[in-house]
């Protein structure tokens, strides 16, 4: 973890009153569960907190206990004591989020990727937590901030989805512990929950998989997995960007798959892609960090100029040659 104490932070939520929680681009449910759990806390104490997101509240999390609350930034800049950054590796990320804070006296940086700089003057990074939403868990117990039934859901929701429901590699003692104290404290209906995280998509994204699977393609030897998204698709089907999340985890959930790739083609003729990694050995953030991305070891993304024939070849050039110097190929 940074040098940063809870005990600072708690002090600057203590004696400021103008605050905006923002959060990352493309927004999952760890970004907007944070946001809303941290801006719930803040009212909670009386203070005026903004909670902004360059795309809003997403359909799929519109669920989410006060999700009218969360919304896209002003046109017009505003001003505030302390901007709040969540969830967000760099800074740009925060999109228009950013360009609507006019000035804020102090910055705080809120997150759990490995790859953050450390921007900001109050800076908490711990890339131990498998999400952004257990380390504001922590801040509010630690400084004994406001804390109910609302807070509780939007952070379960949080880390459940940001941990897969509780399956991936850093989910720990400590993260089942924390979701243990969050259902009881909050008198949480998991089931409910869960079934609205996982078992309540528009029938468009099955449709969506159905045409991502026909692009579908396997290395040599069966180690990576890909598949790809156009504009053209996308607009056939009339897909939203939200659509897209966890499509991935069907190429990573193959038998011998150790690497999955996603390559979704932007309007700005840029390829976004999502990679995923089930072998340490295979550093997906470094990988996206030489094509200017970041993230997480075993799950990370970019942003690439490029077509997606173009964008596919470099990107899996990079793949073979990691999965060769690992030895797994």
């Amino acid at each position: 973890m940074s040098n940063t104490t809870f005990e600072e932070v708690g002090r600057v939520l203590s004696e400021h009153h103008q605050f905006a929680v923002l959060g990352h681009v493309r927004p999952d449910g760890d970004a907007l569960g944070s946001q809303l759990a941290l801006g719930l806390s803040l009212r909670k104490l009386g203070k005026n907190v903004r909670i902004w997101n360059e795309e809003g509240m997403l359909e799929k999390y519109s669920f989410l206990p006060r999700g009218e609350l969360l919304t896209k930034p002003p046109a017009t800049e505003e001003h505030v004591d302390v901007a709040i950054a969540l969830d967000t590796a760099i800074q740009n990320r925060l999109g228009t989020s950013l360009a609507a804070i006019g000035s804020a006296k102090i910055w705080i940086n809120i997150d759990h990727h490995l790859t953050n700089p450390g921007y900001g003057d109050l800076v908490i990074i711990d890339p131990s937590a498998p999400a952004t939403a257990e380390i504001i868990f922590r801040l509010i117990k630690s400084q004994r901030l406001p804390f109910d039934h609302d807070i509780a859901e939007n952070l379960f929701a949080a880390i459940s989805s940001d941990t897969g429901s509780f399956q991936y590699p850093k989910t720990s003692a400590r993260t089942l512990e924390i979701a243990a104290e969050l259902v009881r404290a909050g008198d949480l209906d998991v089931g409910k929950i869960s079934q609205q995280l996982y078992e309540n998509y528009p029938r468009r994204r099955l449709e969506l998989l159905r045409e991502l699977l026909r692009t579908m393609r396997f290395s040599e030897s069966g180690r990576v997995a890909t598949f790809g998204l156009s504009l053209r698709t996308a607009g056939e089907l009339g897909v939203i960007p939200e659509d897209n999340e966890g499509l991935i985890d069907h190429l990573r959930a193959v038998r011998g798959v150790i690497v999955a790739v996603f390559f979704e083609e932007l309007p700005d003729g840029k390829v976004r892609i999502s990679m995923r990694s089930k072998d340490e050995r295979i550093d997906v953030s470094a990988i996206c960090q030489t094509f200017g991305g970041g993230g997480h070891t075993l799950a990370a993304g970019a942003r690439v100029l490029g077509t997606l024939a173009q964008v596919e070849q470099k990107v899996l050039e990079e793949i073979d040659e990691a999965v060769k110097r690992a030895g797994l190929s």
